[in-house]
């Protein structure tokens, strides 16, 4: 386990409230695959400039996240939670 990953474990371990963590998407994959990542919220904008980075890109492994969330502001922002569901096999995909 690197040092974010150790970081975030010990935190997780020692605080009973929610941690926010915001950073990359080397980061949230980091995370992900030590399984720390208990939910993601997003935010999506219905415009994006520029070009972004995939957080779950072809190749990686499966996520194991259930949406347990979704709403629409008024200017079209969606506000979306997943929840961790556990780690999936390959080849099982739930919808």
């Amino acid at each position: 386990m690197g040092e974010a990953a150790g970081t975030v474990a010990d935190l997780k371990r020692d605080t009973d409230g929610e941690i926010l963590v915001q950073g990359s998407s080397d980061l949230l994959r980091t995370l992900q695959e030590a399984e720390l990542v208990d939910e993601y919220r997003l935010l999506v904008f219905p415009v994006v400039l520029g070009r972004g980075k995939r957080l779950f890109a072809d190749g990686t492994a499966p996520a194991g996240l259930r949406l347990t969330g979704a709403t629409a502001t008024g200017a079209g922002v969606l506000y979306v939670t997943y929840e961790w569901a556990g780690k999936p096999s390959y080849g099982s995909v739930a919808w």
